[in-house]
């Protein structure tokens, strides 16, 4: 069976499919009766289901990470889609399923976006640069974890795939940028490359979806960053680069956050570093924005303006009912 397409489900479309358990809630009603309101998802989307008293008692065992058989109907309620139920879901046993099924994932052909990246790295006229980048981007293990790494376990690019779909629109925003602002093409484009390689430590994918890791909890993608560019770049004959440009590249991971409630070390202090940092900036808010106008919980129906303010932009979002001609 075809997996259910989530974002095209309309009211009264019936629901008989497989879906994962996202996260589990148990809860009580305002009369004190049980309640479990689940959290439902496969790689097109979420939606939530209420399991209500009668029915709790078949729901034990019921956990984030499986995957359940759901019969039922689509409905709104308060502006939001959920399945109404007719019957507890059914665990699936873990053997009949593929988890890849079940998560979330970019839209874009990983290969193009390859393509792209290594069309960059063969431009670059600096050897010093070049082989920089290729401890982690020419080393196929690396790329291998590096695309299927998530760009968050939740908001911007919250995909398989979406720290390389990431990236890419980073480097491409960033060396637009140095065309219009001038600087050096070929240092941003390696500052865009490695900004947010941490990532790949950082963060986790497993049945329940993404997570962060021991050292994602404990360090964080930032530090991690650069812990991994200095342990890639002491395999490097001594004097490959200096202590200068090593330091450059750490200012790129450092600084990319821009400020230092906002997660960096220090802020960016050279021209192609600030143009990272609003480069990454746009990256992840285009795609807030982009998540935000697709988002059915914020336009249940022809709404002009979303119906609450969204919790990666903490405003509201307008989605304009005509192009312009």
């Amino acid at each position: 069976m075809a997996i259910l397409d989530i974002p095209s489900l309309v009211e009264g479309t019936r629901v008989q499919h497989e879906l994962m358990v996202r996260t589990r809630e148990d809860k009580q009603t305002k009369s004190g009766d049980p309640f479990v309101a689940l959290q439902l998802g496969n790689a097109s989307g979420t939606i939530g289901a209420n399991i209500w008293k009668e029915q709790v008692a078949a729901m034990a065992g019921v956990k984030a990470g499986m995957v359940v058989q759901v019969i039922g109907t689509v409905e709104f309620y308060l502006g939001r889609r959920q399945i109404k139920v007719a019957s507890p879901p059914r665990v699936v046993p873990s053997a009949a399923i593929n988890l890849d099924d079940f998560l979330p994932r970019i839209r874009q052909s990983t290969e193009s976006l390859w393509t792209q990246v290594d069309q960059w790295r063969g431009e670059m006229t600096s050897k010093t640069l070049r082989r920089a980048v290729d401890l982690f981007f020419a080393d196929d293990e690396f790329r291998s974890r590096f695309e299927r790494t998530p760009g968050a376990p939740r908001g911007h690019h919250a995909l398989v795939g979406g720290l390389l779909l990431h990236v890419v629109e980073v480097a491409s925003i960033a060396r637009h940028s140095t065309e219009t602002m001038g600087g050096d093409r070929d240092l941003v484009t390696a500052g865009a490359l490695l900004h947010d390689i941490g990532k790949v430590e950082t963060y986790s994918i497993g049945a329940a979806g993404f997570d962060y890791t021991q050292a994602g909890y404990l360090l964080q993608h930032i530090v991690l960053g650069s812990i991994m560019l200095d342990r890639r770049l002491r395999t490097l004959p001594p004097g490959t680069l200096t202590e200068v440009q090593e330091l450059e590249l750490h200012h790129f991971i450092q600084s990319h956050h821009g400020l230092p409630e906002h997660g960096a070390a220090v802020r960016p202090m050279t021209l192609e570093a600030e143009l990272l940092h609003w480069a990454d900036q746009s990256s992840a808010n285009g795609n807030n924005f982009t998540d935000a106008v697709a988002d059915t919980e914020m336009f249940p129906g022809d709404e002009e303006f979303s119906v609450k303010r969204y919790w990666r932009l903490d405003r509201k979002v307008w989605r304009r009912a005509s192009g312009w001609t």
